[in-house]
This record gives C-alpha cells, structure tokens and sequence, in this order.
C-alpha cells in the first residue's frame, strides 16, 4: 500500500504504544486503512504469538482488536472534522473498554484480518466493533469505546 496508516499520523510522543507504536521495535507496529467505511489491518502472528500449538494467543487478539479500534476511533474523529489525519492539533485516543468474544481457535499459520465500523461517535467517545477473521473464517468478534484525549499524555 501506498497510502499512510493511521499510526503512521502519530507524533513521536504517541507512537510508543506496544500494539501501534510505530517507534516501539519490539512491539506489533499494526497498520491500519480505511476502505470504504471499514478500517482494515492485517497483522501476521509470530510463533511466539501461541496459545496452543497451532492456534494464536487470545491476548494478543484483545491487543489488536484494541489498537486496531483506537486507531480506527482517531480516523474517524479527523473524518468527521473534515479533517485529513495529521492536520491541526493531533487527535488521539485511548481506550475506556474493551469487550473481545472468541468464536473459534485463530490459526497461527495464516494472517489475521481485522474489519472495524464505526457504531457511534459522539463528543469524545466512539464505538467500534471489529470482526478479525482468518482463513475466510470468523475467530473473534470485538467491541471498543475509546475516549478522545484532552490534552497529550504526560502532560
């Protein structure tokens, strides 16, 4: 892709995240694109990702689904500004739930595909639900509010 993800749009100061952070090396450094009306990240597990052998660990299917929906919730918020990422004061989110349903075992030989629509936003809180699929098969289902940050971390 060509395009920018949106954690490629955070400061330096923001891009340390375990799950996102492009600045983090030993972290995930998931990516995450709109098309259309769904953001979309595909993130390919590691073998010290397992659970079991053969099948992903269920923590870091919460993590991606959580900064996927993060990412997915500052996207958002600069779409309904009018606003291309990057612009202006930087807009951030955390997250203030996460609820993650497991469906089937993930295999770990198969990338992951993470699909998010955008339920509600309204003032600083969206809601995003996610469905992360591998092989052409639905293993999880989950839902985020994330909250919109009123001043930077640390500060």
């Amino acid at each position: 892709m060509t395009e920018k993800a949106f954690q490629d749009y955070y400061t330096e100061e923001h891009s340390l995240c375990y799950g996102c952070g492009r600045l983090n090396p030993d972290g995930l450094q998931i990516k995450s694109y709109w098309e259309g009306d769904e953001s979309v990240c595909r993130f390919t597990p590691l073998p010290q990702h397992t659970a079991v052998p053969g099948y992903v660990y269920g923590g870091l299917i919460a993590s991606v689904i959580d900064c996927h929906s993060t990412g997915t919730a500052a996207a958002a918020a600069y779409r309904a500004a009018g606003r291309p990422m990057g612009t202006g004061d930087e807009i951030r989110f955390v997250t203030a739930s996460l609820h993650v349903d497991y469906l089937r075992p993930t295999p770990i030989d198969a990338p992951m595909e993470l699909r998010g629509r955008i339920k509600e936003i309204k003032n600083r809180k969206v809601v995003i639900s996610v469905v992360l699929s591998s092989k052409d098969q639905v293993c999880a289902r989950g839902e985020v509010v994330a909250v919109q940050l009123t001043k930077p971390l640390g500060g």
